[in-house]
């Protein structure tokens, strides 16, 4: 297969890293979702735990200071008063995620990747959603809880997602306009989505 970067921006419940796992193991190439942390930690040698604070959502603070800080490549030095900043934990795992878009075939989860690799020739960017009820539903199968535990969670996570993509891109998380496909989960059965998914790359590359 030609070099290829599959990005998953996903809804909460939406099943989309799932499918992120499936689609990778069916092409034969490396998942990377938690493991940015660890790598950015690395990279870093900052405590991975502080990037997992963080991790697609931004620490409490009034939404007037929640304002555009598109992310422009900078790496603060460890004599930087900011070293561990929030911002620089960001730009950090953005330095992984594009490395490794410049290195492998893979597919990425979450975290601003779609953005960061906008202008990236390998880059296809994926975005899956479902209706509610049916997040509730896959949510409440794999994980379990009440229907108001569950709708609270997804609500929460999302919202932290989409605050998370505004601050670091300028943009709206669920804009159809930053991604190359968008699809229903709902709509198909795993197996189905990863066909579409994969017949959609042939057709790219």
């Amino acid at each position: 297969m030609k070099h290829t970067v599959i990005t998953i921006a996903r809804g909460y419940g939406s099943g989309g890293r799932t499918l992120g796992k499936l689609l990778a193991k069916e092409l034969g190439i490396n998942c990377y979702d938690r493991e940015l942390l660890r790598m950015a930690s690395d990279e870093s040698g900052i405590n991975e735990a502080l990037f997992g604070k963080v991790d697609e959502t931004l620490k409490s603070m009034p939404l007037f200071k929640i304002a555009r800080r598109e992310y422009k490549g900078e790496i603060l030095p460890p004599d930087s008063d900011e070293f561990v900043s929030d911002d620089n934990l960001f730009n950090y795992q953005a330095k992984v995620i594009r490395e490794l878009a410049d290195t492998e075939s893979c597919v990425i989860i979450g975290r601003c990747a779609d953005y960061l690799l906008k202008d990236h020739e390998a880059a296809i960017r994926l975005f899956f959603y479902a209706p509610k009820e049916d997040c509730i539903a896959r949510v409440m199968k794999q994980n379990g809880g009440t229907e108001k535990e569950i709708i609270k969670k997804i609500e929460k996570t999302d919202k932290g997602r989409s605050e998370y993509y505004k601050y670091y891109t300028g943009r709206d998380w669920n804009d159809a306009r930053n991604y190359d496909l968008c699809l229903n989960t709902s709509s198909m059965s795993y197996e189905k989505l990863i066909e579409a998914v994969k017949s959609y790359i042939s057709i790219r590359i």
